[in-house]
């Protein structure tokens, strides 16, 4: 019965070293990133269901400053101001206006992917990985909430940089989405107007308001 109990106590003590050390490395990258005045990323994009025969990949980028951000996707060119969303679409010459942006949705957006496992998760620490002559540490986070959509995400973090080298999502409907960001840019002279929507490029274009 001793030696059960010590054992449960190592590894309580353990997990609870493990979690520290977690808890270290995300204070961190997240310290790194609210260092910087503005961060610029290229990324890949993975979408997969092997059950469903899925699989797409696309790129993108996107350029954050605060809660700002301009990302671009699919053709799509989605544009955040502070207070309202632009998706501008070329394709279908169109821009959709919105002024409601969904703080409570479990989708991770550009201004929410640098800072989101902040709050509304448990996380510890899981593999480290040696990919492409970087080490790359992963941290495992679990939604506190138990209604949640997502069943786990892997942070993928660089332990020289600290920067996010990518972030895998894995749903309950077995979907895994994959962000590897390919460069990270950080502190770039950025014009004044790029997160500013401007009516007069887009006056051929149909305007659909949501709110």
């Amino acid at each position: 019965m001793k030696k059960l109990i010590a054992i449960i106590l190592i590894t309580l003590s353990a997990h609870a070293f493990a979690q520290d050390k977690a808890k270290a490395l995300l204070n961190e990258v997240s310290q790194k990133v609210k260092s910087y005045e503005n961060i610029s990323l290229e990324f890949k994009y993975t979408l997969e269901n092997i059950s469903e025969n899925i699989k797409q990949e696309t790129k993108g980028d996107v350029v954050m400053q605060g809660e700002k951000y301009r990302l671009n996707i699919l053709g799509v060119t989605r544009l955040f101001d502070g207070k309202t969303m632009y998706s501008i679409s070329a394709e279908d010459e169109e821009v959709t206006v919105s002024n409601t942006i969904d703080d409570e949705s479990d989708a991770i957006t550009p201004s929410k992917m640098l800072s989101f496992y902040e709050d509304g998760y448990t996380y510890n620490l899981d593999i480290k990985q040696n990919i492409n002559g970087r080490k790359i540490q992963y941290v495992k986070l679990i939604p506190i909430d138990s209604e949640s959509e997502i069943k786990e995400l892997l942070l993928g973090i660089d332990a020289q940089t600290k920067h996010i080298y990518n972030l895998i999502q894995v749903g309950k409907n077995s979907t895994k989405t994959t962000l590897t960001v390919n460069s990270f840019e950080t502190n770039q002279p950025l014009s004044k107007t790029l997160f500013t929507f401007d009516a007069n490029k887009y006056k051929d274009y149909y305007i659909n308001k949501l709110d």
